[in-house]
């Protein structure tokens, strides 16, 4: 500790120089608050405060800030309480027997026991029950709280009082993941919007089976049926990238349900390194995702039933999709494709005539594959083999 006389200060330049000088110290005065306030009245007064130019104040208070640690802003409240009244003093101190409290323990015990009557209502309704308890019924256990406010029913709430004598569980509440935007797919016609769903292989004594990756693009139907052993980063992230690359035509959307085995940091870098747009169903729109949901049974179930297959199968499994099961689906199956018609009332109504059934290739040949105003990740859409027609 250096107990230091600054009464030797005198000049402004002064007062320049020992803050040039003096960066890395801090001081504070000796008595606390009280020897703060006698040390800035001297300041004040030694340089004549009122009479100084406007940068001479902002040099003085700087000084002050420096040697008493009080910051800018309560600075200049003492000094504009010393210009009021000629001195500083404390307008503050603490009560003489400490805060009263108005609420007792029995009132928090009288809220916890109205609130396990009544199923904890909200605050405006508990408040009403109290004041109907007195001014109706008399009952003088609710004179103080009858006229508690609102937003203090809640602190009451939260006291350890209240929390020892009533605890209410509620539900996990979800919360949103600004990943991917919630609305449907638009492709206007372009194939390259994929729908992509999963499908598990069943239990069996509580062991998890495959998992079965379908992806469908929303205006050929072309499809391509992974397997996969687990929904985790390792095994799910390498069949999504090598399904992108199994389509013949350049990916522009990815739609998914709202599973987090699609939502999540890992599947959004990897598309957003592609510059494929990321799409997630709404809520109450069961359609968003209806074609995949749809393939799902028609397709995987049908081909892979609904028993248990072991997880030690993906490997086998997934070699069939790539070489019969896709194959198969987009050079053989033929789709339905539909037509829309929109009545007199303004109604569409699909219908899903013979001439437009057809195969995923045979629906492709003819289709204006992307350009490249229509997804500028990539520099060349038609890169990729065209499929012949």
């Amino acid at each position: 500790m250096i107990d230091m006389n600054e009464t030797r200060l005198c000049a402004l330049e002064q007062l320049r120089a020992f803050l040039e000088g003096t960066g890395e110290v801090e001081f504070q005065p000796v008595g606390g608050d009280e020897g703060s306030y006698g040390h800035i009245q001297a300041v004040l007064k030694r340089f004549a405060y009122p009479r100084l130019k406007r940068a001479d104040k902002g040099l003085v208070l700087r000084y002050l800030g420096r040697t008493t640690a009080y910051s800018r802003q309560q600075m200049s409240r003492l000094v504009r309480q010393h210009l009021a009244t000629g001195e500083l003093t404390k307008r503050y101190r603490p009560p003489a027997q400490g805060f009263t409290r108005t609420y007792t323990a029995a009132d928090v015990a009288l809220l916890a026991e109205t609130d396990a009557l009544h199923d904890t209502l909200s605050g405006p309704a508990t408040k009403h029950l109290m004041e109907r308890a007195l001014m109706v019924f008399g009952d003088t256990r609710y004179a103080r709280l009858a006229s508690i406010s609102v937003a203090h029913l809640y602190n009451l709430r939260a006291a350890a009082g209240y929390r020892a004598r009533r605890q209410q569980w509620s539900k996990t509440r979800p919360t949103g993941i600004a990943i991917g935007e919630r609305r449907a797919p638009q492709p206007d016609g372009r194939p390259g919007y994929l729908r992509i769903n999963s499908v598990h292989q069943g239990d069996e004594d509580g062991v998890k089976g495959v998992y079965h990756i379908n992806a469908v693009d929303c205006v050929t139907q072309w499809e391509i049926v992974a397997t996969c052993e687990r929904l985790s980063e390792a095994y799910l992230l390498p069949v999504i990238e090598a399904m992108l690359e199994g389509f013949p035509f350049t990916i522009s959307g990815f739609h998914a349900d709202n599973g987090s085995e699609y939502i999540n940091h890992q599947v959004a870098r990897l598309l957003e390194k592609l510059r494929i747009e990321f799409t997630k169903s709404r809520p109450r729109h069961s359609n968003d995702n209806g074609l995949a949901e749809t393939k799902n049974g028609a397709v995987v179930r049908k081909c892979f039933g609904y028993s248990h297959i072991p997880q030690r199968f993906a490997t086998q499994m997934n070699a069939f999709c790539v070489a019969y099961l896709n194959p198969y689906l987009n050079f053989h199956r033929p789709c339905l494709f539909a037509e829309n018609t929109i009545d007199a009332k303004g109604k569409v109504k699909k219908s899903y005539p013979q001439r437009l059934v057809m195969t995923p290739l045979e629906k492709l040949a003819p289709c204006p594959m992307p350009t490249p105003s229509s997804n500028p990740a990539s520099p060349c859409p038609n890169s990729r083999p065209r499929p012949p027609d």
